[in-house]
């Protein structure tokens, strides 16, 4: 298949790029905390006995060992105490948009398409920038309590690490300043963000405080970049290699993407880094039925496995050639076209134990496999045509969000194939009153 490729590359020429959540940012710590909760005499366990202790907080944030002491402490204190907020009481709304692994996929492809480099950065300390609505209070951390007021609390105006509603107060302050900058707002992917000047585009896509980026015109990125430095603390910049488990290799002629390094990780973790590769690891047509007389696996193990297999997911949609084809993965090539293909398939019954059939499918744009769905129906069929129609309604909603999601991009698919082998399923697709 055109989508898939082999890596044939060492594993070092790959570089893993993200930011430590857990480090903090200096200045918002100021911020965060009440001063006159912070002016107290004490004797700090991590700080050295040799220097003058601070007493008070503008003097103990111009020494970095006091400073690293305080997040320290403060880190514990927060991820300790972070899972004790009521719902209803110390939050309300916590979700956060988040990208699918799919509008990953799309982006890649775009930027193989208009040949234009993906960058990546990371925002230091993402959580610490973000104001909170609630009103949230938290016990005075230990080692920092001040003396003449034990019995009080710190009044949270910003979001810290272990707050149940960080991220979605981070994701409101980033799209908030990206919104007054000139950016849109995706219409269907509510982490993606569009800038177009006259006949360039500049795309943003964020994964909470990880975002890749993208232009038709380089000067485009360096505004972007500089835009963000002059409200966040940004690490981690450069071109994109290594992206949510994701290995993206750019070359000259596309972009290839693996999980080489997961691959070998997950055979090592479960003792298959030594196993014989195999090139039909079992029988295409054999039945898999329970065994009541066998020994009960380990769960923890056995769902670990199936965890793992499932992420793999991300860049293969086959897991069966571990071992053999460790570096396959999907290929998007600059000179193919950008038209969207779906194909769609089913079997009829193909679960033994309960008789359910099992949906198929895969959208290409151009030969860059994008997504591909492989998941058991929910109903019982009783023929060909009504297993294939409902894996042809299953495959067709999946093309309606591809299209509505590459029109933030400027690409209108209006009218897309979806191909099906079953005579009377097209039928029904065509002309569903009549039947």
């Amino acid at each position: 298949m055109p989508a898939l490729a082999e890596d044939d590359t060492d594993d070092e020429n790959f570089s893993v790029f993200g930011g430590n959540t857990q480090e903090k940012n200096n200045t918002n710590l100021e911020v965060n905390l009440q001063e006159e909760a912070v002016n107290a005499i004490r004797t700090q366990k991590n700080h050295p006995p040799q220097l003058v202790e601070p007493k008070k907080a503008h003097d103990a944030m111009k020494d970095p060992s006091w400073i690293e002491a305080m997040q320290e402490e403060l880190l514990q204190f927060v991820l300790q105490n972070g899972y004790t907020q009521e719902e209803g009481i110390d939050y309300e709304e916590v979700f956060a948009p988040v990208a699918r692994i799919e509008a990953i996929r799309l982006f890649l492809a775009y930027a193989s398409f208009m040949k234009f480099k993906v960058y990546q950065m990371d925002v230091k300390s993402a959580f610490l920038y973000d104001k909170i609505e609630e009103e949230v209070y938290v016990c005075q951390p230990p080692g920092f309590e001040n003396p003449k007021y034990p019995d009080r609390v710190y009044k949270l105006k910003k979001a810290l690490y272990g707050l149940h509603q960080a991220p979605r107060a981070w994701y409101d302050t980033l799209s908030t300043y990206l919104l007054e900058n000139g950016f849109e707002r995706g219409i269907i992917d509510k982490t993606l963000f569009i800038q177009r000047k006259k006949k360039d585009i500049l795309l943003v896509q964020i994964y909470v405080d990880d975002i890749i980026f993208g232009s038709t015109k380089d000067q485009l990125c360096r505004d972007f970049e500089e835009l963000m430095h002059k409200r966040f603390k940004m690490s981690s910049m450069g071109e994109l290699t290594f992206f949510l488990g994701l290995q993206v290799k750019q070359q000259h002629d596309g972009i290839f993407i693996s999980q080489t390094k997961y691959v070998q990780d997950i055979l090592t973790k479960f003792g298959f880094s030594d196993s014989k590769p195999a090139s039909t690891p079992m029988e295409t047509h054999k039945q898999i039925t329970v065994d009541l007389n066998g020994e009960d696996v380990d769960v923890h193990h056995y769902r670990s496995m199936i965890g793992s297999l499932m992420y793999l997911t991300a860049s293969r949609p086959d897991i069966i050639y571990l071992k053999g084809q460790p570096r396959l993965g999907l290929w998007y090539p600059h000179d193919s076209p950008f038209d969207l293909l779906a194909y769609s398939d089913s079997d009829l019954g193909g679960a033994n134990l309960d008789r359910k059939s099992t949906t198929g499918g895969c959208q290409f744009l151009g030969t860059r496999l994008v997504s591909w769905q492989c998941k058991k129906q929910t109903t019982i069929s009783t023929s060909t045509t009504e297993v294939e129609y409902i894996a042809a309604a299953s495959c067709c909603s999946q093309v309606l969000w591809i299209q509505n999601q590459m029109m933030d991009y400027g690409m209108t698919f209006l009218h897309t194939p979806i191909l099906i082998d079953n005579s009377s399923a097209i039928s029904i697709v065509n002309n569903p009153v009549k039947h």
